[in-house]
């Protein structure tokens, strides 16, 4: 402590003295090119000289480098403030723990990053009234600790990086000057619908590396940034890009390293001026029939590190792709399976693809198709007869009947069907891996589009059993509402305590009853009563017992051969609880 005093009062005496000695020379009107710089013109480049202070300057000062030295906040001289010629300042890598004071008022771009600054005070930046270019990154700053209209008195500023600090939401009182706004890496998880109110000269949004997910972004958050060109949310948590992006103007969209497993057909709509997409690293297995109509201008497509399911629900992008020709560039688009498509480029695909049956132009197509499991298989069309799944009941319970049928493509991928006799605005498709104690599993859940059919899962655990549910949802005062007429089942993959005879499949999928740790929501909601009983396929039965939901099985056979599909017809809803 007494050593720290001591240092503190020697550059409080040494700074004391540089202002006289300063204060005398610009009186004579000549303050020489200090002799730890180098002076060009007005570019002052004292960097990387260890530095603890700042010398005196050139009264032509105009761009001074000072990154890469020893400097704490006792070493910027209030003679600086006099310096009004000074239009940037590099400080960068030193030892700020407050945002610097005593700057020049003329400064229009400032760079703090690798400090350990805190705050962003109101009164500090109110000094800075023609700053346009403001770099904070790699400091502590946190959301709390920027002041209320900290940037009221900065209404030129157009560029502010925060990146890597500790913010958890989107600063307020932006100024409304901000072209470029980059948050990269830091802890922000929600985005309401005011965030970027205000926000309409933004073009250039950059939240890559934070904590973002799809219920987590209001609807209409991006809306409203009407005038956006580039949007960045790489390394997020999303399933499927935010509703409602800013079409217009956008020219770039980054959306890789997340956790998108379906894309709507409305996701790019309106981007006809939208030059490159990534989607890169994510768990996409297809994408549906018009996504890309309105992409005029595309001419990067980055597909990279995605499960790619090359069947016939991808002739409709084989086709695009051919007419884009070389007008596009497309990376990435290699075939995970069928397996004879396995590691091979989808453009190369022409021979399988000329096999498809092709819907009219512009239909709904592939896997997203109102009734793509009849018109566009999923995969390449075969010989081989396959189990369909049998027709709606015509009455009794037709009006709540749903009919779910799972087909095993590779060890890891099924291929989900189903017949729904009620419309339905959307289906919510949630899928269970369990474990020893089905308590521990993991729920992952999609929303399917209503005229949607089919669905690809992919990247399952081999050797692990899974429960899968869907659930039809009708849209009821602006809000999702379940249809009681529901289907669920429980997979299981092949493992050492199963029995299976798979005809040459690596790891089959068998079909169970519903778990019953799932089921107790449908008593709690009334669906069952004491009487109730609800047949699963082949003689499994559904009973109410003590209270809670028992599942029983007589003679069931849970075996697939390749081309098997197995069917459920339920008038309950036993996946509510999902």
């Amino acid at each position: 402590g007494v050593w720290k005093n001591y240092t503190m009062a020697f550059a409080a005496a040494t700074a004391a003295i540089t202002e006289a000695a300063l204060g005398e020379a610009e009186l004579q009107g000549e303050v020489p090119c200090p002799s730890a710089c180098r002076c060009d013109d007005g570019f002052i480049y004292c960097n990387d000289r260890g530095l603890s202070i700042i010398p005196p300057l050139p009264l032509t000062a105009a761009v001074l480098y000072l990154q890469n030295n020893r400097i704490d906040n006792a070493g910027l001289p209030v003679s600086l403030e006099r310096r009004m010629t000074v239009r940037v300042v590099y400080l960068y890598d030193n030892e700020l723990d407050d945002f610097p004071t005593h700057l020049p008022p003329s400064l229009r771009e400032l760079h703090l990053q690798d400090n350990n600054i805190r705050t962003l005070p109101r009164a500090a930046l109110a000094r800075l009234p023609l700053l346009e270019k403001l770099h904070m990154d790699d400091n502590s700053i946190s959301t709390v600790s920027i002041e209320e209209k900290a940037f009221a008195n900065n209404p030129r500023l157009r560029l502010l990086f925060l990146s890597r600090n500790h913010l958890s939401s989107i600063p307020s009182g932006l100024p409304s000057s901000l072209e470029e706004l980059r948050l990269d890496d830091n802890r922000i998880s929600t985005i309401p619908t005011h965030a970027f109110r205000g926000l309409a000269s933004l073009r250039r949004l950059f939240l890559d590396g934070n904590l973002l997910a799809n219920q987590r972004i209001a609807d209409d958050t991006f809306s409203r940034l009407s005038n956006l060109t580039e949007l960045s949310l790489v390394r997020n948590s999303l399933q499927s890009p935010p509703l409602n992006l800013p079409s217009t103007h956008l020219l770039r969209l980054y959306l890789q390293d997340n956790a998108m497993v379906h894309m709507p057909r409305s996701s790019l709509e309106g981007m006809r001026r939208l030059q490159k997409l990534d989607l890169s690293g994510n768990n996409l297995t297809t994408l549906p029939r018009g996504l890309f109509r309105d992409l005029d201008s595309i001419s990067q497509l980055l597909l990279r590190g995605n499960p790619w399911y090359c069947g016939c629900n991808l002739r409709w992008l084989h086709d695009w792709l051919h007419v884009r020709g070389s007008s596009v560039t497309v990376r990435g688009l290699t075939c995970h399976g069928p397996e004879k498509a396995r590691g091979k480029t989808l453009r190369d695909l022409t021979s399988q693809m000329e096999q498809c049956e092709v819907d009219g132009p512009g239909g709904g197509g592939g896997l997203g198709g109102s009734d793509g499991a009849k018109r566009d298989q999923g995969d390449f069309p075969t010989n081989t007869p396959t189990t369909t799944t049998p027709p709606l009941p015509q009455d009794g319970v037709t009006g709540k009947s749903l009919v779910i049928s799972v087909k095993p493509l590779t060890p890891e991928t099924v291929h989900i069907t189903w017949q729904a006799a009620q419309p339905a605005s959307a289906f919510r498709l949630s899928w269970l891996r369990l474990g020893n104690n089905p308590a521990m599993g993991s729920i992952t859940e999609t929303l399917v589009p209503g005229d949607r059919r089919e669905y690809l899962l992919t990247q399952l655990q081999p050797h692990s059993s899974y429960i899968i549910c869907l659930v039809p949802l009708v849209v009821n005062k602006g809000k999702w509402t379940s249809i009681t007429a529901t289907g669920g089942l429980n997979m299981n993959s092949e493992s050492e305590h199963e029995h299976p005879a798979c005809d040459g499949v690596t790891a089959c999928v068998s079909l169970f009853l519903i778990f019953g740790l799932f089921c107790w929501y449908g008593h709690r909601a009334g669906y069952l009563t004491a009487d109730d009983h609800t047949v699963y396929g082949r003689d499994v039965v559904a009973s109410r017992s003590s209270g809670s939901i028992m599942m029983t099985t007589s003679n069931l056979l849970p075996i697939y051969s390749k081309n098997e599909t197995y069917s459920i017809r339920s008038k309950m809803s036993p996946c509510e609880g999902l």
